[in-house]
């Protein structure tokens, strides 16, 4: 059996019952992970990491709970769940984790896709590491929980993702042509939208419908491959410093724009998804057009604008220009 769980750690947030206080990273804009084998609170994008604290930082509270599942957790409440099967040996299941944490070591993965391929493991619990080109010959049936997040993702392209990743989840049951015609393999996915059509295309293994789906609806919104994109991005000291820097890069390439007969629509700046990694905010600026010459035209003239740019606003440490952008 396979588990798959895209999220590592044994709870993504600590947080007190009594206040609020939430677990979050003091240097960037997101929440430390609560991991259980070593009782520590790891950011996953600046790495800080440090020990939990035995009562609530805000307000003293000694009830602190966590908040939502990684696998760490899902590990521990399988083996409280089958802790009375046993191998037709006798001997108990053995579950096994992979995902960043326990492959850590040197040649531990290997070694513990290895003990997979042998027979050893009965349920394997993983991330999207053990989804992707592994040939397991023993696997019967694959379970993906709550996948539900990249339904309504902010990214366009989420749910072409999920797709692909569940695809390749369900490819890793049933190798064993022998086993597969005796057990049977399936596939089980939590969620609380069945009825989404990704899951109807996922059933019935329809990859043309689910492409036509998502090519109708990027149409109607005029997303890629209808209109083609490029993305300013810009990190400072402070917010405010990136987006003065973008924001007067947006008016210097209008006012260029207004000279030209160039379709392309420059947004305004808005922070990026995560504001903040390693106390260096981060800002982006969308660039749409429904001409690429016109895109690439536009971009050949403002770089060197922004180039000079940059001098001017001293507060910038970097910025860049992405080209069809793949995350937005």
């Amino acid at each position: 059996m396979l588990v798959l769980l895209n999220r590592r750690g044994y709870a993504p947030v600590l947080h007190c019952t009594s206040c609020g206080w939430k677990s979050e990273c003091p240097h960037c804009s997101a929440f430390r992970v609560f991991h259980k084998s070593d009782r520590s609170l790891r950011c996953h994008h600046c790495s800080l990491t440090q020990a939990v604290p035995r009562a609530c930082p805000s307000c003293g509270n000694q009830d602190i709970g966590a908040l939502g599942h990684g696998t760490e957790k899902i590990e521990e409440h399988l083996a409280e769940l089958l802790h009375d099967q046993q191998r037709p040996d006798g001997s108990p299941l053995r579950i096994a984790r992979i995902d960043a944490d326990s492959t850590r070591g040197k040649g531990e993965l290997v070694r513990q896709l290895a003990q997979v391929h042998d027979g050893d493991v009965d349920v394997l619990v993983g991330t999207q590491m053990v989804a992707k080109g592994h040939d397991f010959r023993r696997v019967t049936l694959v379970a993906a929980l709550n996948p539900d997040g990249a339904l309504f993702s902010a990214d366009f392209r989420a749910p072409e993702r999920l797709f692909a990743l569940l695809s390749q989840a369900a490819g890793r049951a049933g190798r064993d042509a022998d086993l597969s015609a005796t057990n049977g393999c399936e596939m089980w996915v939590q969620t609380f939208h069945p009825a989404h059509p990704l899951f109807e295309c996922l059933k019935h293994h329809d990859v043309s419908g689910f492409a036509e789906q998502q090519l109708s609806e990027r149409k109607q919104a005029g997303l890629p491959p209808f209109s083609f994109q490029a993305l300013l991005r810009a990190e400072a000291r402070t917010q405010e410093g990136a987006q003065a820097f973008l924001n007067a890069a947006r008016e210097l390439g209008q006012q260029w724009l207004s000279s030209q007969s160039l379709a392309v629509t420059v947004y305004p700046a808005v922070p990026m998804g995560l504001q903040r990694v390693a106390n260096v905010e981060r800002a982006q600026m969308l660039l749409e057009s429904h001409s690429r010459p016109a895109l690439q035209q536009f971009l050949s003239h403002w770089q060197p604008v922004l180039q000079g740019l940059r001098d001017q606003h001293k507060s910038v440490i970097r910025w860049a220009i992405d080209v069809d952008p793949l995350v937005i």
